[in-house]
């Protein structure tokens, strides 16, 4: 949306985002690049609003008042302090890190400067359109579509949506597993502190909802099984290295016409046939149709 407004020559006076203290190292780098293009273009920064106390702060050590919470939670036996990891029905990390203080700098700026509010919700995002302007949902701009504007001007998120389907906070519990599967392959660093948070928040919270990472899966269950697969993987490739071995020692000093190979319900054929067959579809591959 911003690339956009930039090239139509739209008034842009600030640009807004907030950062949770948890973003990806290369979403980072990403915001440094937009800067440097406001700068070149606007002459001004990017906004970047923060929570003066941060994640952990809140996860762990933000002291509850209301007599409710403390009531619910002395029943428990929880501790009086920190929110645990977010849930479903209490997503404070959206709430303190990003709506809150979006929409108190948003309410200053329409008092003090009568500004207009644009958000970069895309045309296949009904469900978040509510009372602001949608510049992508004006012009039909799906969600994909703009991705792909963004890669067309050289801004890529570091490779970042090449990786995961979506790019929040690093940390957040509501991945989907096989997100959390690639989180631990390409950013390990980035796992080795959740394994670090979700065992200081069993030890704070305990298995109740504050302390569980996910319903069926602590950070650590997950490092078992992911840990497991990888051994899978690697004894299957292994076994298949060894068959391969064998049949080749099997036939060493045959001469490939020798050789017949019968696949399924297909003719046989010999090993000289297959290779030759292989070779020319090296040198001819076949033409894909269009995919979507």
């Amino acid at each position: 949306m911003l690339l956009l407004m930039l090239e139509a020559g739209m008034p842009i006076d600030c640009v807004i985002t907030a950062d949770t203290g948890m973003e990806f190292p290369e979403m980072y780098r990403h915001w440094d690049q937009i800067d440097q293009l406001l700068y070149q273009e606007r002459g001004i920064h990017l906004t970047v609003l923060r929570h003066p106390k941060g994640f952990e702060w809140l996860m762990f050590d933000q002291p509850k008042e209301k007599p409710r919470t403390l009531a619910t939670r002395e029943a428990l036996g929880v501790p009086l302090y920190g929110n645990g990891w977010p849930g479903i029905r209490v997503r404070w990390c959206t709430g303190q890190l990003k709506t809150h203080l979006i929409t108190k700098e948003v309410n200053r700026l329409k008092k003090e400067k009568n500004a207009l509010h644009y958000v970069g919700i895309a045309a296949d995002e009904p469900a978040r359109i509510k009372d602001d302007i949608y510049p992508l949902v004006e012009w039909g701009i799906t969600e994909a579509q703009a991705l792909q504007i963004c890669y067309d001007r050289g801004f890529d998120w570091n490779g970042l949506y090449e990786i995961y389907h979506r790019c929040s906070c690093w940390c957040c519990p509501f991945q989907r597993i096989d997100e959390l599967r690639k989180l631990r392959r390409h950013h390990p660093e980035l796992w080795k502190r959740l394994r670090e948070m979700d065992e200081r928040a069993l030890g704070q919270f305990g298995t109740s909802a504050l302390g569980r990472f996910k319903d069926n899966w602590s950070v650590e269950q997950l490092e078992q099984r992911f840990s497991a697969e990888d051994t899978a993987r690697k004894e299957e490739y292994q076994m298949e290295k060894d068959k391969s071995g064998e049949i080749r020692d099997l036939f060493k000093g045959v001469p490939p016409k020798n050789v017949i190979i019968a696949v399924d319900d297909l003719p046989p054929k010999t090993l000289e046939q297959h290779i030759q067959e292989q070779r020319k579809a090296q040198k001819h591959p076949k033409k894909r149709g269009k995919t979507r």
